[in-house]
């Protein structure tokens, strides 16, 4: 029995237990207070553990994830039984997944049972359940002999189903008048077309009372079921398909997907598998709502009633009929030719009104395409398959109960037909099965006729023997006898009847003794006492003390009848109702009350009833006569050869013999006896048996026998399985023979399998201790199994492992248990003690003095290892076979405020030595150090409207104090400031313009202050410029002047762009940009083209809508062009260059464009000439430099760290020079 665990409740003393509702379905939840404080929650569960059903042997686990504040704790429970034992349950904790881990590696049938799960904390207890099953692999015979009581009992406390429906060995009798259980769970699941079949079946009548006990089982089953499943629909009873599989399947809607689904057969749970590929014969597949369940390997054995339940509530219930019924004529292929009808007969052994006909693996029914015939017997069927086209070709089966027969149908194209059209449709037949069908039915009619007549005249003898009156009953008349014939009529036509024993008869009747070939039946002959005359006693009652049995004789041996009576008497022998006398082969006599009849030579013709008769006293039996089976020398020759496989393969054996009434054929391999299914295929023919193991397995070698028995004898064939693998690992351990500074030995013993062939050699790798690769170090012979290595290193440490190899393959390896070094171990003294040259919160910085004696041995580098402050482990920072190469180190596997100490060992090639003295504890942290910013950006824009957020990144130590000011004034009080480690953070929500200022952060400690500048500008897209004017002085040039856009004197980084459009192109360009003034002189201006201009403001936003200018040109008005007096002499326009707006101070990213421009004005037009750093740029190609009526630009498309530096502007004319210059910053 189960060992019952204790499970306590939660709540303490004092505590109060309110139950709560859990949005997870299935969670009990008690909490221990009434009111929680603000923030603290009870336990709970987001995800609960689901319900399992595994194989044994596998990996089982739950996952659970809780929540809860505080933090809960979890534990695991089971009730039957405790999970102390570490090695068979596990408890994990994911703290990243928050995922609770229950585990059970190679679990076991014992560990099936309801397993709890606990979260609990101070404010309560959250409860869920979930159930294991464990399907049980193999048949254990000692446990289910020892166990088979105590385990049935326990099961079924543990799951009690509600059905009726008992195993058999649990099933009550029943009362007088009772109705079987199986027959309501049929009817329930059945359709109504059924419901009279199945009455008949069970022998009720009374279809009203039927009906309505019906219901009221439905109504209490539908109750039942509504607890576990919303709706059930589309049930398809049991039937076998063409793949010689049965399924049946049921659409069922679950409310709980968790709920364990189980298998009845006849009241006996079946195991069954998810899983694709497994082995076992039952299997569920689920899709979607749909279940179906499936059945291979079909046997006799699994006729019976089929019930699904959803935890203890039966939900459908179909009935597996498997008729005794075989193929005698079983179907052949058929060749037709187009527009012809194929032909597929069978004739089977037993009537069947109707079989499933199958066209690849497609079910067939009587249509326009298939004609399904039956005959009046039942015994030949036939499968038409009309108007044959190419698509028909195919594999066609016919299955009767669970036999199954198949053949293929080939269609060739019609010859005769015309090209292009279609041929016409054929009156011939092809196929067939070649033989006379009807003959063959009409002697199976006969056979079975016979069969049925002797099952009659069985019941009908029994019924007599039963009727015959006791002993103590008035004495019967005797038989009349008709004269001339000494053959009592009662024993003419009736099997020989029982009648009480006289009392003197102490025992059973013997069994009749056959000499030299004879073989007794013993219980299935009989004799006829007929009672005593009247008047006579008891004690000297006449009667057979030995009568005679069935028996058989092999052809040609002699056999003995023998009849005894209780005293001297004479008596007569009969054969089929003929009188024997002694003679031609025959010898009667008699011994006092011993009667014998003996055939020296047994024939055919001595074959019939033999009955002797005595007075009024007759006994009688049987006498057949047949050979044991016969076996062919050739064919006994060839079985006999080894069938030699490779594991994963199939194995077949075959066995051809004469065919032979009554035998019975059976499989052995090393003495026990092989069954049908599983890996197992055993095919019984009339004229031969096969033998087919699926996937070989080393351990399905060893010796195969075939027995075949009829009642005359039993005859053997044997033969052997051969299955040749890689051979398995050499024996271990491996022993070190020797071990020096240039040799090591090593040796082993032959590994206890050998694959079924020789080992042929043995192959040995090696690795160097803490170095990844294996290198093959040797091939030697089978007949060795050592191996000396003297490629070895004085010092190193190695590992070796050894395969065997035979024609097959490599075995796995045999490894050596630790390392072998060779020579002797050298290790180096300590090193200095390690000196801590600098700390921070991630980091310690340490160095430290080689060893002062290395002993011989040259140091290939050192581990570090450290200690924590209170605690006494010390841990390794770096591994052996990663040696620190240098005498310094950083050790980043530091916490914050953490207090620690460090010490070293010097590695040689014989490992670590011994470990330095600690060094001083220190602590780690940042060193004291003035605020720093890092990388601050110095100009924003922002969109009025959003939001702004300036993010400034600095370092300090100890942590400093944030102060933000807007134009060296304290912020407002509106404005956020979020400060974390290590940056502060300014939020402007919604920003107007009025936010656009000079922002300054200060950070201040104890060491020292720092400060940072950001301007941030909040801006929108400009309004349009003012209107615009025209007015042309010279021929080819137009002055184009504009009002100021309203958002001029807000933005100081505003500028216009000019568009045009002439007549000709019809398209806008843009003909300057960047422009900081109001006005724009245009040249090349041409007369009979009309022009139109646009100006736009433009921001660091946004462009403006355009202001559209009146078109010039065609009848424009054009203005007065000043006319001059060209005598005049007085007037000079000659001026010296001049800066109308001088370049501006640009900072950018780096790979961002950039834009520099200014006005130039002289007369005449200057030269103008870019410097950077003092160099003249203005060749080179990196540089995009223009110069447009005066409005000098240079265009870097990607700008680069060495594009950094202070930019000049030169004008030059004849009457003098100007220049502006700027700087230019790339940030990284």
């Amino acid at each position: 029995m189960f060992k019952r665990s204790k499970v306590t409740d939660g709540s303490g003393a004092g505590q109060v237990g309110i139950k709560k509702k859990s949005s997870v379905p299935g969670v009990m939840i008690m909490q221990f207070i009434e009111t929680l404080p603000e923030g603290k929650s009870h336990p709970d569960f987001t995800r609960k553990p689901i319900a399992l059903t595994i194989q044994e042997g596998k990996f089982a686990f739950f996952k659970a994830i809780v929540t809860g504040d505080p933090q809960p704790a979890v534990t695991w429970n089971r009730n039957n039984g405790d999970v102390s034992d570490t090695s068979r349950y596990q408890t994990k904790y994911d703290p990243h997944s928050n995922e609770h881990t229950f585990e059970m590696p190679n679990v076991k049938p014992d560990q099936a049972d309801t397993y709890k799960c606990f979260a609990s904390n101070e404010y309560g207890q959250a409860t869920v359940t979930v159930v294991l099953n464990v399907i049980e692999v193999g048949y254990k015979k000692e446990k289910a002999q020892q166990q088979q009581v105590t385990t049935e009992k326990d099961f079924h406390s543990v799951l009690k189903r509600k059905s009726k429906v008992k195993p058999k060995s649990e099933e009550p009798a029943r009362k007088e008048g009772e109705v079987d259980p199986k027959f309501w769970e049929l009817l329930i699941s059945a359709d109504k077309k059924d419901y009279e079949r199945i009455c008949t079946e069970f022998g009720v009548t009374n279809f009203r009372w039927m009906l309505k006990k019906l219901n009221e089982v439905k109504k209490e089953r539908e109750e039942e079921q509504a607890a576990f499943v919303r709706e059930i629909s589309n049930l398809k009873h049991i039937q076998v398909n063409a793949d010689g599989t049965a399924s049946f399947e049921i659409d069922m809607d679950l409310i709980e997907q968790s709920r364990s689904i189980y298998l009845y057969k006849d009241g006996e749970m079946i195991p069954y598998t998810k899983e694709l590929g497994d082995k076992m014969r039952h299997s569920l597949k689920r899709v979607g709502r749909k279940y179906i369940f499936s059945l291979r390997d079909l046997c006799p054995d699994d006729a019976g009633l089929y019930q699904v339940d959803v935890d203890d509530v039966n939900v459908f219930s179909t009935d597996f009929k498997i008729p005794m019924v075989d193929f005698l004529v079983k179907l052949q292929e058929v060749k037709a030719v187009e527009r012809e009808d194929a032909v597929f007969e069978c004739v089977l052994s037993n009537p069947f009104s109707k079989i499933l006909w199958f066209g690849k693996n497609t079910p067939l029914e009587q249509s326009e395409k298939y004609d399904i015939e039956v005959s009046e017997d039942k015994l030949i069927h036939r499968l038409v398959v009309k108007d044959c086209m190419v698509v028909d070709k195919g594999i066609y089966s016919a299955c009767a109960g669970i036999k199954s027969c198949n053949a293929w149908l080939i269609v060739e194209a019609d010859k005769d037909a015309q090209k292009g059209k279609k041929s016409a449709r054929k009156t011939t037949r092809a196929g067939g099965s070649g033989m006379d069908l009807n003959k063959i039915a009409q002697e199976q009619q006969a056979k079975l006729e016979k069969v049925r007549e002797e099952r009659e005249q069985n019941k009908a003898a029994q019924e007599v023997a039963a009727a015959a009156p006791p002993t103590d009953s008035p004495p019967a008349p005797a038989h009349s006898t008709t004269p001339g014939k000494t053959e009592p009529k009662a024993t003419e036509t009736s099997e020989p009847r029982k009648v009480n024993k006289p009392a003197a008869v102490a025992s059973d009747l013997p069994v009749v003794e056959v000499a030299n070939g004879g073989q007794s039946t013993g219980n299935e002959g009989g004799d006829e006492r007929l009672q005593p005359p009247a008047g006579a006693t008891v004690g000297s009652e006449h009667s057979i003390e030995k009568g005679l049995s069935d028996i058989y004789v092999v052809h040609g041996k002699p056999a003995e009848l023998e009849v005894k009576m209780n005293k001297d008497s004479d008596g007569t022998w009969f054969k089929d109702g003929d009188q024997l006398n002694s003679g031609a082969g025959i010898k009667i006599s008699k011994d006092g009350t011993s009667h014998k009849l003996e055939i020296q030579s047994c024939r055919d013709e001595h074959s019939g009833l033999y009955k002797f008769t005595s007075e009024e006293l007759s006994t009688q039996g049987k006498m057949k006569v047949g050979d044991v089976p016969q076996l062919s020398e050739d064919d006994l020759h060839a079985f006999s050869r080894p069938v030699i496989v490779r594991v994963g393969q199939n194995a077949a054996f075959k066995l051809p013999f004469p065919p032979q009434d009554s035998l019975t054929i059976s499989w052995f391999k090393d003495g026990m006896e092989l069954n049908d299914g599983g890996g197992v295929k055993i095919v019984r023919e009339p004229n031969h048996s096969r033998l087919l193991l699926r996937d070989c397995l080393r351990t399905d070698a060893g010796e195969i026998k075939i027995t075949l028995k009829n009642p005359f004898g039993a005859v053997e064939a044997s033969s052997r399985l051969i299955v040749l693998d890689r051979p398995g690992p050499p024996e271990g351990p491996v022993e070190t023979v020797e071990t020096t500074s240039s040799v090591i030995e090593i040796k082993w013993n032959p590994p206890k399998d050998d694959g079924g062939s020789a080992v042929t050699s043995y192959i040995i790798e090696r690795q160097q201790a803490g170095q990844g690769p294996w290198s093959r170090v040797g091939d030697i012979s089978a007949d060795k199994t050592s191996f000396r290595d003297r490629n070895v290193t004085h010092g190193k440490k190695y590992k070796y492992r050894v395969y065997a190899e035979n024609p097959e393959g490599i075995s796995d390896s045999l490894e050596t248990a630790d390392d072998i070094m060779a020579g002797i171990l050298i290790l180096s003294g300590p090193p200095g003690a390690p000196k801590i040259v600098s700390t921070s919160k991630t980091c310690i910085n340490l160095t430290w003095t080689p060893p002062v004696d290395d002993r011989g041995e040259p140091i290939i580098g050192y581990q570090v290892e450290k200690r924590k402050k209170d605690t006494n482990q010390w841990t390794a920072l770096n591994e052996i076979n990663e040696p620190i190469k240098d005498v310094k180190y950083i050790t980043k596997d530091v916490i914050e405020g953490a207090e620690y100490e460090f010490r070293v060992s010097a590695i040689n090639k014989s490992g670590s030595g011994d470990p330095s003295p600690p060094s001083a504890m220190v602590c780690a942290k940042n060193p004291n150090m003035r605020p720093r910013f890092k990388d601050p950006e110095d100009f924003i824009v922002v969109r009025a409207g959003n939001s702004a957020r300036v993010n400034i990144c600095f370092e300090a130590e100890p942590p400093p104090q944030i102060t933000w000011l807007k134009d060296d004034k304290p912020i407002s009080p509106w404005i956020n400031v979020i400060n974390t480690e290590g940056m502060s953070q300014l939020v402007l929500t919604s920003s107007k313009r009025s936010d656009s200022a000079i922002y300054t952060i200060k950070a201040k400690n104890s060491v020292g202050e720092a400060s940072f500048d950001v301007e941030v500008r909040v801006t929108d897209e400009p309004k349009s410029p003012g209107p615009v004017e025209l007015v042309q002085t010279v021929h080819d040039k137009l002055v184009i002047s504009w009002g100021p856009s309203p958002d001029e004197e807000l933005d100081d980084r505003l500028y216009y762009v000019l568009s045009q459009n002439d007549s000709n192109m019809r398209v806008w360009r843009t003909v300057a940009d960047r422009l900081f003034t109001n006005t724009y002189t245009v040249t090349n201006i041409l007369p009979g083209i009309q022009y139109h201009f646009c100006i736009y403001a433009k921001n660091d936003v946004g462009q403006s809508e355009p202001s559209q200018s009146p078109p010039w040109g065609f009848n424009s008005c054009k203005g007065s062009i000043a006319q001059f007096d060209r005598t005049s002499k007085g007037i000079s326009l000659e001026k010296p260059p001049s800066i109308l707006v001088p370049l501006k101070v640009h900072t950018q990213p780096k790979g961002y464009q950039v834009y520099m421009t200014c006005a130039v004005r002289g007369c005449p037009a200057p030269t103008v000439s870019w410097y950077l750093n003092d160099v003249c740029i203005n060749s080179d190609n990196n540089y995009y430099i223009t110069n447009s009526g005066g409005i000098c630009s240079i265009y870097i498309l990607r700008v680069r760290a060495e594009d950094s530096g202070a930019y000049k502007v030169v004008a030059v004319n004849a009457f003098g020079k100007a220049e502006c210059s700027t700087k230019l910053t790339v940030r990284d």
